[in-house]
């Protein structure tokens, strides 16, 4: 199974956001905003920090294929 961050993609671009304004909002790493454009597993806390960050939940940023 992989995983698939397309819909934080389109939840950003919904919101006029870019990639960086995520890393500040969230408080994530570069390392981590590097594995999500790889569509790489990141852990749970970051997944929740941006869920927090775009108030939303995990199902709108990430999708299992």
């Amino acid at each position: 199974m992989a995983v698939s961050y397309t819909k934080l993609w389109k939840l950003l671009l919904d919101k006029k956001l870019k990639r960086i304004h995520l890393k500040e909002l969230a408080g994530i790493s570069s390392s981590t905003l590097a594995k999500l454009g790889k569509d790489e597993y990141v852990s749970m806390g970051s997944l929740e920090r941006i869920c927090g960050a775009l108030h939303c939940n995990i199902g709108d940023v990430v999708e299992f294929t």
